[in-house]
Order: structure tokens, then sequence, then C-alpha cells
């Protein structure tokens, strides 16, 4: 194995993958048919350390959900017997969470290097974003629209032809720090636009008659910790008044239904969601930006992983959108060309009724500020891999996702409002 870290130039993810840490970790799948199976599951989340992968915490399970957990080593046997006994529906997804971590960086791309189709430190991240924009200066610019909490810049990249009264949309990545796969996707989507523009007429279309903004990594601060300590942390690295756990949920931070629903009041949980809305650093500079540009930016897009999901509000209440019937469609025709590529299935439909009711989230919170085209990807996979998406399929999955991204960007052109 040293070899290969070596080889991919990837001494920085060090720390958690030397010492073995998630060695003999497993990640469950259990699916309870009826409420008292849902009890157990509540009742083993209580009880053992679980690690939430999908649903995000454990009382939003219900009955005839797919639940995705990650348990100690120590304790995975146990939980076994446990699930046996009640009779619930299970399956080891990863039986060796190490070796699934040590196998996520199979790329052939051998590099200390920037590379789009090998997952990038932010080390590394915020270096291509000032080499990009000096690269394509008639295309690209880079700003800085606020600072972490732990003091780190965060980059904002602006893509477009310079033209009077430009329409916008807002793309960003790298919300809950262990889903890699999404600013893998924001690098590649810029790459895609600086390649393509004056080659591909529908690519050099769009550039010329929309504004992009590319928010690469939202949650920077858990991402490096995602590389140096952690590789499944998921929250920010904000402190907490009176409490020793660390972080608050990015994605439950936000003023839309704030904390009223899938969101946690526990600093401890990993859907905290904050001591109050837009507590966060990096929240506060989102939302700011969007808010500054309120009058130009007509979509907004967040990249999330995983389970394959395409959504739009309301996640934070059962009710429908005003627009729904034209988020729908969207969504709809948005997946079909998800699938045209590799045959990847997506569903969609509004938050809380796809999946499960979550309140703060930056879909709903565009939405409601009058930014009508509002989307949430949930990218690859099902749960094979969950969070640790191998490298090799990097490529595959910004190459259909950047085919549901153009088609409703070319939407949003021609139904601007």
């Amino acid at each position: 194995m040293w070899g290969l870290l070596v080889l991919i130039g990837a001494a920085s993810v060090s720390a958690h993958l030397q010492d073995r840490a998630f060695d003999g970790q497993k990640v469950f799948r259990v699916i309870p048919q009826n409420d008292e199976q849902v009890e157990l599951i509540k009742f083993l989340a209580s009880n053992m350390q679980v690690d939430f992968w999908q649903p995000d915490s454990a009382t939003l399970t219900r009955p005839k959900m797919e639940v995705d957990f990650r348990v100690e080593a120590g304790k995975s046997s146990e939980v076994e017997d446990l699930l046996k006994e009640s009779g619930v529906e299970y399956r080891v997804l990863i039986d060796n969470l190490q070796a699934a971590l040590d196998a996520q960086f199979d790329s052939k791309t051998r590099t200390t290097k920037h590379s789009y189709d090998k997952y990038n430190n932010w080390e590394t991240i915020a270096a291509w974003t000032a080499d990009i924009a000096a690269q394509n200066p008639d295309l690209v610019s880079r700003s800085v629209i606020g600072k972490t909490y732990e003091g780190r810049s965060i980059y904002l990249l602006k893509l477009g032809k310079s033209g009077p009264n430009k329409k916008a949309i807002f793309l960003d990545c790298g919300f809950h720090a262990r889903e890699w796969i999404s600013p893998a996707f924001c690098q590649w989507f810029v790459k895609e636009a600086v390649e393509s523009y004056g080659k591909d007429t529908a690519t050099t279309k769009l550039l010329n008659r929309l504004d992009f903004y590319v928010l690469p990594v939202v949650n920077i601060d858990g991402y490096v910790y995602t590389w140096t300590n952690d590789r499944m942390w998921r929250k920010t690295r904000s402190k907490n008044a009176e409490s020793r756990c660390i972080g608050t949920d990015p994605n439950r931070n936000l003023n839309a239904g704030w904390c009223s629903t899938g969101a946690s009041k526990n600093p401890c949980d990993p859907t905290y969601c904050g001591p109050a809305p837009e507590s966060e650093k990096e929240i506060k500079a989102l939302t700011d930006f969007i808010r500054k540009n309120l009058s130009t930016i007509k979509a907004y897009l967040t990249i999330h992983s995983y389970s394959q999901l395409l959504l739009f509000p309301y996640s934070y209440t059962y009710k429908l959108p005003a627009d729904y019937d034209e988020l729908n469609a969207i969504a709809g025709a948005a997946s079909k060309e998800v699938a045209s590529l590799y045959k990847t299935k997506y569903k969609y439909g509004p938050g809380a009724e796809t999946i499960y009711p979550a309140a703060g989230g930056s879909d709903d919170w565009a939405y409601d500020q009058g930014i009508k085209y509002s989307f949430t990807f949930e990218l690859r996979d099902t749960g094979r891999y969950g969070f640790l998406l191998p490298e090799s399929q990097i490529k595959p999955t910004c190459e259909e996702t950047l085919l549901a991204v153009k088609y409703i960007a070319n939407y949003v052109l021609e139904h601007l409002y």
C-alpha cells in the first residue's frame, strides 16, 4: 500500500490511512419493514457509535427505507447478531472500510500535480483555481468571498465571456466534507468550459450568454480534515460553545425552516443545525454573495453524494413549491440526460418526499430567495462504495452529470425571468 500512496503522490492523505483507522469497520444496509424495526435502528444509534450514511441520521429512518450505516470494528459482530435475532433484513455493503478507502485511489494517473480524474487535496485545488484563471483570463476570474472558520480563503470562480446585463447560474460543491466526488465535479465543470469554449457550439453559446459562478469547495476546513485526520468527517470544523463536539452541518445551517425537521439541536450530531442560521462563516460567505447578486442569479445547483438523485424544493416541508410542475419536468429531462451516457439511473422529485425531510438546506434557501431553478444533485453511487467512490469513476460520473447541468443551463437560458 505504501508504494501506491507514494506513486499517487498522496502523502497528504496520510494520517488516517497510515494508522489503518478504518480496518475492520463495516458498512451495513438495513431495510426495516415496520415501526418496531425502525425503533431497533434508533436503539442501535443511541447505544453504539453508528455513523449514518443514508439517511443522515437515525431519526429520519422509516419503514421500507434503505438505511446505510458504518459500525466500529469491535461492534460489527454485535450489530450483526442483533439484526439477525430481530429478523431485520440486512446486508454488508462494505466488509472492510479501510480496504475500500485504499481502493479509492485506483486512478491510472500517477502525479502529485492537479488532475481531473483523481481526488485533489485542498492545497492542490486552491493552486488550481489560481492557475485556471491565469491561463484563461478572457473566460475565468477568481475572487475571495470570505474566510473559513480556520482562516482559509474561500475561492469563487466566475466563468463566462464579459458582456452587458448577463444572467448567472451559481454552482457549488463540497458542502459535506467526505463527499469527495462533489468537488471533483466542480473542477471537471470548469475544465470542460474552458476546453470546449470556441469548439463546442452549445458550450460557447452558454458562456457567451450566461455567467457561471463556481464555488469548488464550500466546506474547506472539513475537506482538509478528511485528508489529514478522518476521511469520514462531514461537518464544518467550528468550535461549539459548551460542547466538546466540533462542527455544524453546513447544509442544515441556512435560514430555510431552520432546525425544524431532519436537523438536530445537539452539537454532537452529524446533522447539527448550528447555534443560529448562517452561524458558519462558510455559509455566511455563500449567502452574502448570493444575496448581493440576486438580481442576476437565475439558477442554483448544489452537488452532493451519494444516491443518484436530482432533488428540488422543498426539503423542509412536504408542501410543493409554486413551480412544482416546471421543476419536476426539468428534473425528469435532466435525469434522462444523465442516463443517456452510461445508463446511470437517477430518481428525482421534491426533497422531502423523494428522500426525507431536512430543514436548513441550501436549495430550499435559494428557492425562497426567488431563485426559481434550484436543484440538488446526489451523484454516484447507490451504496456499493458510498462516499468512497473510486477515482476510476470520476470521469464517467462527471461526464454524465455535465450533460444534466448543461441541459438545465440551456433551459434557464431559454426561460430567463
